[in-house]
């Protein structure tokens, strides 16, 4: 008698700033208890957390608990560099992947097919096993050589979801405006969760205040 696997999905914190969204895509992910959560972090991302949270990670003798996020013991953890970690193979069979914030050198890197760590590869393999993967780069401004990448991507079926969020929800909080861009990876990973209104839902909440006011 076989039994049906959970669901697999990576999360690839990098070296961008806000480093805030791939710790909330992480909470949202291990809500979910039928999935099974990959996680990675990469050097760069390290000193980002601890500039931006005060968070100390160490990326080989890792600890789930340093990073302040619910049941994050319940994450499978792969250090970067290990290459030999089973989302490096496509016979894995991860079913989707989100790079939560993506630098642009990890975007040019998979765009032009390097696979420097293991982030860098599992992203491969999720390109070449024609899977979802989700990348939410955060840079302003673009240059042309981070269009080129970004455009490169898209054209070979990556989800390209920049960390911009937008206002219709009337966002009260800065945690509000994360939640925005986390509920669209979200989505795209084919997640279920409750974070923020959606647009139609939005727009007939804001018509019923107009007409009690008429």
């Amino acid at each position: 008698m076989t039994t049906e696997r959970r669901r697999r999905v990576a999360l690839a914190v990098t070296g961008a700033s806000g480093v805030i969204y791939g710790l909330r895509v992480l909470e949202e992910l291990l809500r979910d208890e039928t999935l099974e959560v990959h996680l990675t972090i990469s050097p760069a991302a390290q000193k980002i957390l601890k500039a931006e949270h005060g968070i100390e990670v160490d990326l080989h003798a890792f600890k789930a608990a340093a990073l302040r996020v619910r049941r994050a013991e319940c994450a499978a953890y792969h250090p970067y560099d290990d290459l030999c970690a089973p989302p490096a193979s496509g016979s894995f069979r991860l079913d989707a992947m989100a790079i939560v914030p993506c630098s642009m050198g990890c975007a040019g890197a998979i765009a032009r097919g390097v696979s420097g760590d293991l982030i860098e590869r599992t992203a491969d393999v999720m390109l070449k096993e024609r899977r979802t993967l989700v990348v939410v780069p955060r840079e302003t401004p673009f240059s042309a050589v981070h269009l080129e990448n970004l455009l490169a991507l898209s054209r070979l079926g990556v989800i390209v979801l920049p960390a911009s969020p937008g206002f219709y929800g009337r966002p009260r909080t800065v945690s509000d405006l994360v939640d925005f861009v986390v509920a669209r990876v979200l989505d795209h990973l084919g997640v279920e969760h409750r974070l923020g209104p959606r647009w139609g839902m939005q727009k007939s909440k804001l018509k019923m205040q107009n007409d009690s006011r008429l």
